[in-house]
């Protein structure tokens, strides 16, 4: 099996890649705001429509190899590390304290998902 072909690898890179096209669709147009709400929408759905392709054959790869519970934690991860990026170079953001916080209780809450339960 290739590298790539494995849940450990697949998973991971295929939720960043989603959820890199999910923060333009959810956020990309506050830098339009000149744009029709019905246009914003439209734009947002549309590229939601291809993030799709991602994050389901994500949790479809990683599913057995991981939890449920372990799936939903390693996107949210994921969507803040990608926001964080995102809110920066793109909205031009700067970083609090607060948000490296939650990202300290994010990851803490991955440390507990992940631990063996036996």
């Amino acid at each position: 099996m290739s590298l790539l072909a494995s849940p450990y690898v697949a998973t991971p890179l295929l939720l960043v890649a989603s959820n890199i096209m999910m923060t333009f669709a959810w956020y990309g147009h506050l830098k339009a705001p000149h744009w029709p709400l019905w246009v914003a929408v439209l734009v947002s759905w549309g590229i939601a429509f291809f993030e799709y392709w991602l994050a389901v054959p994500a949790n479809r790869i990683g599913y057995g190899t991981f939890t449920g519970q372990q799936l939903k934690v390693m996107q949210e991860v994921i969507t803040l590390s990608v926001f964080a990026v995102f809110s920066v170079m793109f909205l031009g953001e700067a970083l609090r304290w607060t948000y490296f916080a939650a990202m300290a209780c994010l990851v803490a809450a991955v440390i507990f998902i992940f631990l063996p339960v036996d």
